[in-house]
């Protein structure tokens, strides 16, 4: 019987890998931000949880699109793993290219409330194709193709994500001041966040590719 949790390894890598990307400055993280410093941190939080959601929504669908692929065809499961290292390289390569600034609202709006935040929040992950590719090509890495409990490995592993980003956003949200003075006043240091990031999705998609080698 395949375990269900993945190895001891792989599971360092997971979590690794998402307080990296939870630390690293995005939409994700301007908008709670600017909520928090326009709004107070009521806002920021409502704005979290709407995110949060956005992310169960996505977690769902990449477990139930992943899976159904998986039964259809390995092969064609085996050819988007593929298309996804690809696409971490690509990632890789903006973050070193552009970089990760990171750009709070300059009006400083915070209309709508609680209500509001949130929606954004839910909004601003729902309508974000680049997270539907996020979870397409990051959670099957820690899945394989042959796994008869896929489906249910692939959202267990979406939830661990949100799971372990939710603590790192809300100590970002209780500091919001801080980290936007600290950010202006270091800009080398989001730097580091980029450099830091394209490594990681270059490592990933390199274990990806000697996988699909081997």
């Amino acid at each position: 019987m395949t375990p269900f949790f993945p190895s001891p390894s792989l599971a360092i890598a997971f979590v690794a890998a998402s307080l990296i990307l939870a630390a690293t400055p995005g939409a994700d993280m301007a908008l709670f931000l600017s909520r928090t410093l326009s709004g107070g941190r009521a806002q920021g939080f409502a704005a979290q949880a709407g995110a949060n959601l956005g992310l169960v929504v996505h977690s769902l669908g990449a477990a139930l699109g992943l899976s159904a692929l998986l039964a259809a065809s390995s092969n064609a499961y085996e050819a988007v793993k593929i298309a996804g290292a690809l696409y971490l390289l690509w990632l890789a390569w903006r973050a070193i290219r552009d970089g990760s600034a990171l750009k709070l609202k300059a009006d400083g709006s915070a209309g709508g409330g609680l209500r509001g935040a949130f929606t954004t929040g839910l909004l601003i992950n729902l309508t974000n194709p680049k997270i539907v590719l996020f979870f397409v090509t990051f959670l099957p890495q820690f899945i394989g193709a042959s796994d008869p409990q896929a489906s249910a490995k692939l959202f267990a592993l979406g939830l661990g994500f949100i799971a372990i980003t939710t603590p790192v956003n809300a100590l970002v949200i209780l500091a919001a001041g801080r980290c936007v003075a600290a950010a202006k006043r270091n800009p080398r240091a989001l730097r580091w966040f980029d450099y830091g990031f394209a490594a990681l999705m270059s490592a990933f998609a390199a274990r990806l590719a000697w996988i699909d080698a081997r």
